[in-house]
């Protein structure tokens, strides 16, 4: 069940839903909202994020939430407002957490975390299953928000 989402927004940004995905048993996805991240002064698409509903062995290496910040509009902490958005839809699903992940040299997605509040709790192998050690990421930094 997806919940109406025209509510997430604050003063400088809103976040636009343009697609959910149901579950995929098979391979091992929870149901997602997939937004635009829009400014409000303008209107204008400032990047894209989603919020993946649920905890298993994918999320656990993969995150509940995704995050893209356009070149042209970094430094604005864009993706850690948005990210405080999709924590409220996280609380509407009764989500008593938020994983986020990123790789260890991307400094700009950690400080991200830190901005949103999330915690660094480990650092942990991806596993040679996971798509993300197919596409050569090896290790993840696995920040956590208590919701």
């Amino acid at each position: 069940m997806f919940f109406d989402t025209t509510d997430l927004r604050n003063k400088e940004i809103y976040l636009h839903l343009y697609k959910t995905a149901d579950e995929n048993i098979e391979k091992e996805y929870v149901p997602a909202y997939y937004f635009k991240i829009i400014r409000c002064v303008d209107d204008t698409e400032v990047g894209q994020c989603d919020l993946r509903i649920g905890h298993n062995a994918n999320t656990k290496y993969a995150g509940n939430i995704g995050y893209e910040i356009y070149k042209s509009f970094r430094g604005n902490h864009y993706a850690s407002k948005a990210c405080k958005l999709l924590f409220i839809l996280a609380k509407k699903h009764k989500l008593d957490k938020v994983i986020i992940t990123c790789s260890l040299e991307n400094i700009a997605s950690r400080k991200t975390c830190e901005y949103c509040g999330a915690k660094l709790v480990d650092i942990i192998d991806v596993p040679t299953w996971h798509e993300m050690y197919k596409s050569g990421r090896r290790k993840t930094c696995q920040y956590i928000v208590r919701l």
